[in-house]
């Protein structure tokens, strides 16, 4: 006689599988470094507009501060000669077509190629400039100008 056929068997229960709540110790260090990788990069997007927006202003204030549009364009000249010189030391000693180039080479569309390029190098010699074209100027100046002093520092 066998002695194991008398022995009663049962089934093989399986124990309850783990809940999904609360999580191993390893999601919870994946969740901690995610969370303070977005809250660097909220950061620093909300430095970036700050900056931004501070460039901005001084911009608007420098070129308001002028009254006449020959005087304005110079004030433009100046603050964008001196946010290049923070991006590229060497741009200060660039003159004319140099210069414009300079100015357009970073970006998609040469704005300076044109007239309003011309009107930056001799408007702030002329004697009589009109508003519509010194506001022309302004509006694409802004825009260089916080390009290059944005990536000055």
């Amino acid at each position: 006689m066998n002695p194991g056929a008398s022995l009663p068997l049962r089934d093989i229960h399986l124990p309850i599988a783990p809940g999904w709540w609360p999580p191993a110790p390893g999601w919870w260090l994946l969740g901690g470094l995610l969370l303070a990788l977005a809250g660097l990069g909220a950061a620093v997007a909300w430095r970036r507009a700050r900056r931004r927006r501070a460039l901005l202003r001084m911009f608007d204030l420098r070129v308001d501060a002028a009254t006449e549009p020959a005087a304005r364009i110079a004030a433009i000249s100046e603050l964008l000669r001196r946010a290049a010189r923070e991006r590229e030391p060497a741009a200060a000693a660039l003159q004319g077509e140099d210069w414009l180039a300079f100015l357009d080479r970073d970006s998609d569309t040469p704005a300076f190629a044109g007239p309003v390029g011309r009107l930056l190098l001799e408007g702030g010699y002329r004697r009589q400039v009109g508003e519509e074209e010194a506001d022309a100027l302004r509006a694409v100046a802004r825009q260089r100008f916080v390009q290059l002093a944005g990536r000055g520092r």
